[in-house]
């Protein structure tokens, strides 16, 4: 049975593919809480209209609270690649979505305790919660791969 059949109108009923609604919230969430981190290094460090002209520039000289809100925004940018791919291969390969869901979950949270851990200079546990947020889409990637080995 085709996922959608264009001559019956049952998009209510089951389908060989998951309801990837709670996917996609997961991947937007996790797409804009680096913005989050860089609308508190603006605001900490004084930004103004003038300051947009060279944004990166700005962030560049800023120090202490600021600093560290741009570099965990710089950091939640750099993981997003391996999460969202993680996330789609997931999808994608059928992995049940508790399972999906329940990774994807534990990543925003961890980055969330990660960011809170930067801004607060806390950087042994901020260290520790950037493994264990790595180690969600690293685990989704390899329950991908053990499901296509057999």
């Amino acid at each position: 049975m085709p996922c959608y059949d264009s001559r019956r109108n049952d998009l209510d009923e089951k389908k060989p593919m998951q309801s990837i609604s709670g996917i996609i919230y997961l991947i937007l969430i996790a797409c804009l809480l680096p913005y989050v981190f860089t609308i508190i290094a603006k605001k900490t460090a004084g930004f103004r209209a003038k300051d947009n002209q060279h944004p990166r520039e700005f962030l560049a000289k800023t120090t202490g609270l600021a600093a560290r809100a741009n570099a965990a925004q710089q950091n939640s940018f750099e993981s997003l690649p391996l999460f969202i791919a993680a996330i789609l291969m997931a999808e994608y390969m059928v992995i049940p979505q508790v399972v999906t869901m329940t990774f994807g979950i534990a990543y925003l949270v961890f980055r969330v305790v990660y960011g809170i851990c930067y801004l607060a200079n806390w950087s042994t546990l901020r260290s520790i919660v950037w493994l264990l947020s790595l180690l969600c889409p690293i685990c989704l990637l390899l329950l991908v791969i053990r499901l296509t080995m057999g």
